[in-house]
């Protein structure tokens, strides 16, 4: 990643978080502190898609009260002349609207692209948790709109490489399971170790309703696992479970693992079946 993005994305949040005045920020006689909320508009390289509707209440409330203290950051619009997009700040500029406010203060940025998605998931991070799948979308945007690798992401977003490459693993879930972590129903620490299971989303609603810690997931993933590796298909041995089924008239079962070890199992009902057994083993 070229040092010219990093120095992008220092002036671009030196400015949202009012640490120095934005070397970036666009000075001319058209900008004012001030802009009609008519003339924003959403970022579409914003990661976070749902606004609970309570917390937009409860910050209408207060911009009612307190007004808005700090800025929206915005860029001009590359595709309406005179229009402005909102770079970060989106919560604000919505509650605004319920606030009844018609115009709203702002800082005038000159970002990318790049500069603009890295700010607002940066943005929204730090102040206001995306939900693990809005995170996961932004990570991948950066990725794959603008080629930064897991290493880049984490530098960018001051987290480890592996909860990046984690994080963005929760995708490949079934969209079942995706709902569940959007809704708040299911957290990534429960949704992580369903990465790769077939049965993920049975698996899933059984941790809902059950309640399951991510720890006690874990372990039943990982006994599930246990299970499956045990058992190795082989047309060999079926066929001779069902030749001794038909000779004692009972349910077998053969286990064979890996390294060729394993069990046999005889299910017996009752006593009979049972001195049946112990006859057919113990003949000389």
């Amino acid at each position: 990643m070229s040092s010219g993005k990093k120095k992008g994305l220092g002036r671009g949040l030196s400015a949202l978080f009012g640490d120095e005045k934005p070397k970036n920020e666009i000075r001319d006689a058209s900008n004012s502190n001030l802009i009609a909320i008519s003339d924003l508009t959403r970022n579409p390289y914003q990661p976070r898609q749902n606004f609970k509707e309570d917390k937009l209440e409860e910050l209408a409330n207060s911009i009612k009260k307190n007004g808005i203290i700090q800025p929206i950051a915005v860029r001009p619009s590359k595709v309406e002349t005179g229009k402005y997009e909102i770079v970060a700040g989106e919560r604000r500029w919505l509650a605004a609207q319920k606030a009844g406010l018609h115009n709203i203060p702002v800082t005038v940025l000159d970002l990318s692209d790049v500069e603009s998605l890295e700010v607002a998931i940066v943005e929204n991070i730090q102040r206001d948790d995306l939900n693990p799948i809005e995170e996961a979308r932004g990570y991948k945007r950066l990725n794959d709109e603008f080629k930064y690798d897991h290493e880049s992401i984490s530098k960018l977003m001051s987290k480890s490489r592996s909860h990046i490459s984690n994080t963005l693993r929760l995708l490949t879930l079934p969209k079942d399971v995706i709902s569940m972590l959007e809704e708040g129903t299911l957290s990534s620490g429960q949704a992580r170790p369903l990465i790769g299971i077939s049965n993920a989303s049975t698996i899933a609603e059984e941790i809902v309703s059950k309640n399951y810690s991510a720890r006690k997931v874990e372990y039943l993933i990982r006994n599930k696992k246990g299970n499956q590796k045990e058992k190795v298909i082989d047309k060999n041995i079926l066929k001779t479970q069902e030749r001794i089924e038909k000779i004692l008239g009972l349910k077998v079962n053969i286990i064979n693992k890996k390294n060729n070890s394993g069990k046999i199992t005889i299910v017996y009902k009752d006593l009979d079946q049972f001195d049946l057994i112990s006859d057919l083993l113990t003949k000389h």
